[in-house]
């Protein structure tokens, strides 16, 4: 069972954190023949899902290029405090760092309204309902953040982060 208290647990990176192993409804185990992506998907990376917005997308298709997948919940004051932030990141690195939302603890509904509440339009949100996402990345609490480089290395961040701070990682991943 996954914590529902915005940021518990201890602040700071956490390395490779263990993989789910049994796929659910919303997010699943690519398919090993799958020949979109790139060979070097972290296995953290190995899922699809369906967006706040019904679309399929894959994880996979990550791999290879600077992202950074944020993990929220609606009705979290700090996902609250983070969410215009985030917003002017995704506009200002959009073209530089895929930025990806993992929206979890919650229904569709309430994560549709707080993409379009906070304006976060410019990028893809995971409807993780089950919390598979999450628990891929080793994600217990939010807010969280997985920084994705080229080379495939996944850092796991399992606290919120300043506006100056992000930027800072957004930057050493561009």
């Amino acid at each position: 069972m996954l914590l529902a208290a915005c940021g518990a647990g201890e602040p700071g990176p956490v390395s490779q954190p263990p993989s789910a192993t049994s796929p659910s409804a919303t997010s699943t185990v690519a398919s090993p023949t799958s020949t979109s992506s790139p060979a070097n998907v972290p296995d953290q990376l190995k899922f699809t899902a369906k967006t706040v917005d019904g679309a399929e997308i894959s994880g996979a298709d990550l791999a290879g290029k600077p992202a950074v997948l944020w993990f929220w919940a609606p009705w979290c004051p700090k996902c609250q405090r983070e969410a215009p932030g985030m917003a002017a990141a995704a506009k200002d690195l959009g073209g530089k760092v895929t930025f990806l939302g993992a929206a979890a603890l919650d229904e569709v509904p309430a994560m549709q309204q707080f993409v379009q509440r906070y304006d976060l339009k410019s990028f893809q949100h995971v409807a993780d309902v089950d919390s598979a996402v999450w628990k891929r990345f080793g994600v217990t609490a939010q807010p969280a953040y997985a920084f994705v480089d080229t080379t495939g290395k996944v850092e796991v961040v399992a606290s919120q982060l300043s506006e100056q701070d992000l930027r800072q990682r957004l930057d050493r991943l561009g």
